[in-house]
């Protein structure tokens, strides 16, 4: 009998087709939803392996009903969607994707950063419903990009990609991270050294028990009412009613936001309400390219776990 895959989402066909060859692989079949609790845990009970999405709450409750199971494969670089510590005492393997994702978000990043600064998806509404009716002097006025100030909070490999970025803008880089690092062009900041001074503040770090709400009403308080958040982290790491409030009392200038603390963000969310925040649907690593390498690290990660070969990016 072959081992068994679960995948919780459809994936393309490729990406999957060389583990079809090896074992069962059973799939959840729409591209628009995950495998719901329920499925996701009657599979558990067979599956020697899950290939699973941020979406998926993997914890011990999954763990207790898979006795069969050696790895969680995500489709991520972040994990925290997995409880490791129940992991560990099942002894099964977590993997993630690192590296290939590094390229894609940067750049995400700082298209998110700039269309937040120069108001670009306001402005593009005014030309499609008929509302630009002429130029005018101070008509969708922005913020400058080039020379100002970027603050970035977790100067990981994707931080560093985006003070690259930045640097050919001819912006001011400060960052902050739990450990100083030797970096060209680049300085080292306190935490609210770096909100007060920051034009534009990037929200970079990992969600951690450390991380997690540590932008809230006080942390907003110190930031310049011409500055700008941009968080393509986690959503949890931002207190979000204090950043609505924030934004709606103009003690900031503008937010970018890709992450939310609830995916799919609900429609009745009081930020969706203000002009001054740009949102996006989690899409930091979402080009055809970047997406097809995450899959083949998991696939890898996969095959070897089954096969007792050793695993790379493991996390537990």
């Amino acid at each position: 009998m072959k081992p068994i895959v679960f995948i919780t989402q459809k994936l393309p066909d490729k990406a999957v087709a060389g583990l079809k060859e090896q074992y069962e692989v059973r799939m959840w079949p729409e591209e628009d939803t995950h495998a719901p609790r329920e499925k996701l845990l009657e599979e558990a009970k067979e599956a020697h392996a899950l290939w699973t999405m941020l979406s998926d709450q993997i914890d011990n409750e999954v763990f207790e009903a898979a006795p069969n199971l050696k790895i969680v494969s995500n489709l991520a670089v972040g994990y925290n969607n997995i409880d490791l510590g129940a992991a560990r005492k099942h002894g099964v393997t977590v993997t993630n994707t690192p590296d290939v994702l590094t390229e894609a978000t940067a750049d995400l990043t700082f298209a998110l950063l700039l269309a937040t600064a120069r108001r670009i998806i306001e402005a593009e509404k005014t030309v499609r419903s008929g509302e630009w009716k002429s130029w005018t002097p101070m008509g969708m006025t922005g913020q400058n990009v080039g020379g100002a100030t970027l603050g970035i909070i977790g100067m990981g490999r994707i931080g560093e990609a985006v003070a690259r970025r930045a640097q050919g803008f001819g912006m001011d880089v400060l960052y902050h991270n739990r450990t100083r690092r030797s970096l060209e062009d680049v300085r080292y900041a306190g935490f609210e050294e770096l909100l007060k001074v920051s034009d534009y503040v990037v929200i970079l770090t990992p969600l951690t028990p450390e991380t997690e709400g540590m932008i809230g009403a006080a942390e907003l308080e110190l930031m310049k009412d011409t500055a700008c958040l941009i968080n393509v982290a986690r959503g949890g790491i931002v207190d979000e009613m204090a950043l609505y409030e924030a934004l709606k009392d103009n003690k900031i200038w503008g937010a970018g936001l890709d992450v939310f603390e609830q995916e799919p963000v609900p429609l009745d969310h009081p930020l969706l309400t203000l002009p001054n925040v740009t949102v996006l649907p989690h899409i930091g690593s979402a080009t055809i390219q970047t997406r097809l390498e995450m899959m083949a690290l998991n696939a890898e990660a996969i095959s070897a776990c089954l096969e007792s070969r050793s695993v790379k990016n493991r996390v537990c």
